[in-house]
């Protein structure tokens, strides 16, 4: 899953939404110098990886895009994840999403100073951007993954990916929705808000 995911799954808690923001960022040897409530939420944002990448169903989403997409299979899974999340965002949130991005910016913003420069830079792309936002349009992912196409080494892998998304949108849906409600009552046993 991807930044929106991950954020609704932190549960409104501050540190868990930075320590969840922050964990791609942050080598294994620096995270016990941040505070115990951020290590928390990197934690979770690393429970949360492993338990999505051998969840059979994610898996079987990633197969049936492999032949195509090849090792990027499971990004398009994770950013078109977050594309479903906000078309069924009511199922999962109580806030609207547009509230809940505009407050998670604002979290985020708060602790910027605890994240590594490069981290602190895409933030402030992310937010001038409005990424949380963008991922409810097939317009956003598109953009999305033409900004990856400019990094990865095989961009031809991601060729024509919102276009196998699309024609696999009711599977790859019905999929997620039974495996995000999963995901949502591990983690409330896992990762109690206290």
């Amino acid at each position: 899953m991807n930044f929106l995911a991950h954020l609704l799954l932190s549960a409104h808690d501050e540190a868990l939404m930075v320590g969840n923001f922050m964990a791609d960022f942050v080598p294994n040897r620096v995270v016990n110098t941040l505070p115990e409530p951020v290590q928390r939420g990197i934690h979770m944002h690393r429970f949360i990886d492993r338990y999505t990448d051998n969840h059979p169903l994610v898996r079987q989403a990633t197969r049936r895009l492999h032949a195509r997409h090849h090792k990027y299979a499971p990004v398009l899974v994770d950013v078109y994840y977050d594309f479903l999340l906000s078309q069924n965002w009511s199922r999962f949130a109580q806030m609207p999403i547009e509230d809940f991005s505009e407050q998670a910016y604002e979290v985020l913003l708060r602790h910027r100073l605890l994240m590594p420069p490069r981290l602190q830079e895409r933030l402030d792309r992310m937010v001038a951007d409005d990424w949380l936002r963008r991922y409810r349009t097939l317009d956003g992912m598109r953009h999305v993954f033409a900004r990856m196409q400019r990094y990865v080494s095989r961009p031809e892998w991601l060729e024509g990916a919102v276009d196998s998304l699309i024609a696999q949108r009711p599977l790859l849906e019905q999929e997620f929705l039974i495996f995000f409600s999963e995901v949502q009552k591990v983690l409330a046993g896992r990762y109690p808000v206290v």
